[in-house]
Parts: C-alpha cells; structure tokens; sequence
C-alpha cells in the first residue's frame, strides 16, 4: 500500500515508524515524478508489511522537503530508526530502485 506523506504526518508516520520507510519527494509537473511513479506503487504493494513506501509532494509539504535538503526530484529517502539510511536521486528502473532499497535495509 502506497503511503501519502505530508508535513503534518511525517514525524508519526516516518520518524517513528516501527518500520523502514521510503519517501519519494516529488511534484506532479515533474517527468521524471510521474514516470516513477507506478514502480513506486508496485515496490509499495509487493514490499508491505517488510516496508512503508509513501509520497511526499514537495510544493504542498516544503517544511519538510527543505528540512532534508531536498533540491532535485524525484529524490527518494530510505529511512531506518528515524534516521535517512539512504538517498536515491533520479528516475531508474524497478530492479535497480528495489536493490538499492534493500541495501539500504
């Protein structure tokens, strides 16, 4: 299941989540957004329960996407304990986001 993340939600839903958490900042006039978008929902719907996948759209949650230094999107952050384990910036392909995502595990 695909997580909708916002500056309201982060600190519960992503900081203090019992699970690893990858954030996918990103902005609906962005290409390179919408072309991963469905591998985002796919990894999201095969990794539950191992992993929360969610988005975080960066014009209507900045708190949040400045808090992390976020200056170019897509940019994914894999959070573990709290802490960004990881950051993936760019478009890929499913395989290559998805190992990435588990070495970070």
């Amino acid at each position: 299941m695909e997580h909708v993340f916002t500056d309201a939600n982060f600190q519960q839903e992503v900081l203090k989540s019992d699970l690893p958490v990858v954030v996918d900042f990103w902005a609906p006039w962005c290409g390179p957004c919408r072309m991963m978008a469905p591998i985002i929902e796919e990894l999201a719907n095969e990794m539950d329960g191992k992993i929360k996948i969610g988005k975080l759209n960066v014009d209507e949650n900045p708190t949040t996407a400045g808090h992390f230094n976020i200056m170019s999107i897509p940019t994914m952050l894999v959070f573990k304990n709290g802490m960004v384990a990881e950051q993936i910036v760019g478009g890929m392909t499913k395989e290559a986001l998805k190992e990435k995502i588990e070495k970070a595990l």
